[in-house]
């Protein structure tokens, strides 16, 4: 490893985090969007659905956060493809720098960016009537899922961000990614649900990162979720960490 990769990696986090401050679709689409979404389900759609005793901001909130995060990093994967087709990329690569430098300081500004679009999120949740009795450990915990989750998701964007041939198939796979909480226990229980679309619900990564979650706000016992929840991230992570690595190389060989 280059003897500067860190200082690197800082200088051109630097430059990536300057360019999304300056992209007001880009705060957008983070960040309002998720809390419009919210609003709209708590105040319109909230009263119809029944979640017994726990609030409808307090059992939707999960979700929203992951929709907050498969929001974002499809950013991360255009801002990649930007540097790509620009040339900057290359350019970055014939200077004596650390040659990962360049993917890292990506890779870093997505969970930034994203850091501050879920404290927006929960800032407006708690306005809107959101409370947790949840303790210190408890919100680490939260943290560190959420963390997890948007790192597993940024390494998925870099391989469309190296790879993709245009910059609508660039952000074009975070879609399914932003839909799938809707097909889980994200907005409505599972119990509610047809036999096909229960089973799948119940059987994919959002449901149990989200039933996590939404246990470790109320204080009740995670269960095997957790390990369930830890097993998607992880496996997602270390999946797409090894393709994009894949991809990176032929971009820069």
């Amino acid at each position: 490893m280059n003897a500067y990769f860190f200082n690197d990696t800082v200088a051109l986090t630097g430059r990536t985090l300057r360019h999304v401050t300056r992209s007001m679709d880009t705060i957008i689409t983070t960040a309002i969007t998720p809390v419009a979404m919210m609003l709209m389900f708590v105040y319109v759609f909230g009263g119809a659905i029944d979640t017994g005793s726990v609030s409808y901001v307090n059992y939707m909130l999960p979700g929203i956060l992951l929709m907050t995060i498969a929001s974002g990093i499809s950013y991360t994967a255009y801002r990649l493809f930007t540097d790509v087709k620009s040339g900057i990329f290359e350019r970055f690569q014939s200077m004596p720098i650390a040659r990962s430098g360049v993917l890292w300081a990506h890779v870093v500004t997505s969970l930034v960016a994203n850091l501050i679009a879920l404290v927006l999120v929960v800032g407006v949740a708690v306005l809107m009537g959101f409370r947790s009795g949840a303790g210190v450990s408890a919100w680490l915990a939260v943290a560190g899922i959420l963390f997890l989750f948007t790192l597993a998701l940024t390494w998925l964007a870099v391989i469309p961000g190296l790879s993709a041939s245009s910059v609508e198939g660039a952000g074009a796979f975070a879609y399914p990614l932003i839909f799938l909480p809707f097909v889980s226990s994200a907005f409505v229980p599972t119990k509610t649900m047809p036999g096909p679309v229960r089973w799948f619900a119940e059987h994919q990564p959002v449901t149990s990162i989200v039933n996590t979650i939404r246990n470790l706000f109320a204080q009740q016992p995670v269960g095997d979720d957790i390990w369930t929840a830890l097993a998607w991230c992880v496996g997602i992570l270390v999946v797409a960490y090894i393709f994009a690595m894949a991809a990176y190389r032929r971009k820069i060989a």
